[in-house]
């Protein structure tokens, strides 16, 4: 089994995906623009993770 998956993809060159950890729920935000990328959990409105169940 993979841990993670994604489950949204926006963009090509300048892309924005959506993982979630399979074991925790916890939902990440990838962002790529060129050579550059970043990765950082999903926060709700309250500045909490957003964790799928």
């Amino acid at each position: 089994m993979k841990r993670f998956e994604k489950v949204y993809t926006q963009g090509t060159v300048e892309a924005t995906e959506i993982w979630i950890d399979r074991e925790t729920g916890v939902n990440y935000v990838f962002h790529r623009n060129g050579p550059a990328a970043g990765l950082t959990p999903l926060l709700d409105k309250e500045g909490k993770p957003v964790v799928t169940e």
